[in-house]
């Protein structure tokens, strides 16, 4: 049963013969291999052209921030999952992006999707940015929609990151209005959700790459291609140095039994 309106399957990205294979129209050994970065590959791929010079300043630079941030859930997921099956590395990274979410690194998307509408509502406002992010953030909330990109466990100023791509951004040439648009939610935040939430690198990503023309529904991607970067380096670690059941009995360590105990049962775990 055909579902959907296509009959023939297509694609603009890759055709080959016997003696050349092409990528999104150029020579792949001829014009690509040794030519562009992987970054610059990356966006020719997802669009079709190669990136200017503030499009592959800014994206670099978000790949670089986004890939390592030290033992957080999707890695030691992954760590894990290689210590249980030391012969699966695929599955060990897999198991990491598998947790790219809305809390973990999906907040990119997200936060990207409300700038694009506090940049769509802003004629509504006279160009005001932050009357148009009062209004948006307002409605998000007043849905029950968390606010992404803001607010931090560890970084309670501003996400130091966020002051470094916002430098590559402005010394590349990149367009600021996203930056504009994100500095006008942070601001407004206080006095719409009560609560003075600073920038985090989840916001500046996308504020970046918005304004060097960045597709809004591949935004999600750069953080799970960056993180990839990141679990095959700690995948690597972990063969040399194993962590991954460290990690596991650390848990269980800390775990604590809240069920009903029988009489006379002594369980290992601390008991609440």
């Amino acid at each position: 049963m055909k579902i959907g309106k296509a009959t023939v399957p297509q694609s603009a990205i890759c055709a080959h013969n016997p003696d050349t294979i092409v990528v999104r129209g150029e020579d792949l050994c001829q014009d690509l291999i040794g030519q562009l970065g992987f970054g610059d590959y990356f966006y020719l791929l997802l669009t079709g052209k190669r990136p200017d010079a503030p499009a592959s300043a800014v994206l670099n630079a978000t790949l670089v921030a986004i890939a390592e941030h030290g033992l957080v859930p999707s890695v030691q997921a992954a760590r894990m999952t290689l210590a249980a099956a030391p012969d699966a590395l695929q599955g060990a990274v897999a198991a990491g992006i598998l947790g790219c979410g809305s809390v973990i690194l999906g907040a990119s998307e997200t936060a990207g999707r409300l700038f694009d509408e506090i940049h769509r509502a802003s004629e509504q406002h006279g160009d005001d940015l932050k009357a148009a992010a009062r209004a948006v953030v307002g409605e998000w909330r007043a849905r029950g929609q968390a606010v992404p990109g803001y607010g931090h466990p560890v970084h309670k100023a501003r996400d130091p990151r966020v002051a470094a791509l916002f430098r590559v951004s402005k010394q590349a040439g990149g367009g600021q209005r996203y930056v504009e648009i994100a500095e006008a939610v942070e601001q407004v935040l206080p006095e719409v959700i009560g609560k003075d939430l600073r920038l985090n690198v989840s916001a500046a990503i996308p504020a970046v790459l918005l304004g060097v023309g960045f597709p809004l529904n591949a935004l999600k991607g750069v953080p799970m291609l960056a993180r990839c970067a990141g679990l095959i380096a700690h995948m690597s670690e972990e063969l040399e140095q194993p962590i991954g059941f460290a990690l596991s009995y650390q848990a269980t360590l800390e775990q604590r039994y809240t069920g009903h105990v029988p009489a006379g049962f002594v369980p290992v775990q601390k008991i609440d």
